[in-house]
């Protein structure tokens, strides 16, 4: 039967600046998305039983959910909705990018598995309405169609491609016993502290930012009040910044905390010093690599398919 084997990639935000409510509720985002090469990973396979079979490795609280709530069988179910597919799927997803990080495990995981499926079953939709699919699951779901680096405005949801930078080497530190809800991250700012006008000089400099070859210094717009919540958080970005990180950066809402540094070696021995978190080193990933990474592990079918 048909096998795809894909990753999933986690991403950072290397800027993130809320500029205020709108209309509809949500919040209006200025931000800079870059995947890293932190990664889960898909296994579909085609099933003669109809419906849709997955299994979580890696994550006992995912594993013990409804499968339906999770986004990866919420993904194959549009698709097969969409192109009124009968045959089911077997999904093993392996989880090595932590939850409720801030570093969209979970809409990457949905990219994958849309982007996965599609090959799985050798059929095609419009880029439009993928895209369209994708941000109806959420809002960081249609940057990781395209992963690299890339600009993303409205809620996340409307992605731009922007210019790779140089490789960052990163150390990723995930505190095991602080998880920060992104409501509750944006009930805690205070509307002093959003760009509420388009006419803000903020919004020009974020832009020059944006286009620029060498990147820009790191900002994150949730992290004084995350902070303020959660000082252990502070204190991770204050160590790694001691241990020879160049920068430090709150990751999304949280609660992960990461930094930049000169090497791969250097973020290694930084690691030591957070015994009792999870750490990951890494890198970032331009959008090339990212496609190659992509389609260099995804195998279309058994021999004789």
């Amino acid at each position: 039967m048909p096998e795809v084997r894909i990753p999933a990639c986690a991403k950072i935000n290397l800027r993130l600046e809320i500029l205020g409510r709108r209309a509809d509720g949500y919040h209006e985002l200025r931000t800079i998305f870059q995947t890293v090469s932190l990664k889960d990973l898909l296994h579909l396979k085609s099933t003669r039983k109809p419906g849709i079979n997955l299994k979580i490795r890696g994550n006992e609280l995912l594993s013990n959910e409804r499968i339906e709530k999770n986004l990866v069988y919420r993904a194959v179910d549009a698709l097969q909705r969409e192109l009124e597919i009968k045959t089911g799927v077997a999904i093993e997803l392996r989880k090595n990018i932590p939850t409720g990080r801030g570093l969209g495990g979970g809409s990457s995981d949905a990219a994958a598995a849309l982007l996965g499926y599609l090959r799985l079953v050798k059929k095609q939709i419009a880029l439009e309405r993928l895209f369209e699919i994708a941000a109806s699951l959420g809002a960081d779901v249609p940057f990781f169609l395209e992963g690299g680096r890339a600009l993303g405005i409205g809620k996340g949801d409307e992605i731009y491609s922007l210019p790779n930078i140089p490789k960052l080497h990163l150390l990723v530190v995930s505190p095991k016993s602080i998880h920060v809800p992104t409501p509750e991250a944006y009930r805690w700012l205070k509307s002093a502290q959003l760009t509420n006008s388009a006419d803000n000089p903020k919004l020009y400099r974020f832009c020059a930012l944006a286009w620029s070859l060498q990147g820009g210094p790191l900002l994150n717009d949730f992290e004084e009040v995350v902070f303020q919540q959660h000082p252990r958080l502070a204190e991770i970005k204050r160590v790694l910044l001691q241990n020879g990180a160049t920068e430090a950066l709150l990751a999304g809402s949280g609660s992960a905390v990461f930094g930049v540094f000169p090497s791969p070696a250097m973020a290694r021995r930084a690691a030591v010093g957070f015994p009792l978190d999870q750490t990951f080193v890494c890198g970032t990933v331009s959008r090339d690599s990212y496609r190659r990474l992509v389609h260099s592990r995804t195998v279309l079918g058994a021999p004789g398919d």
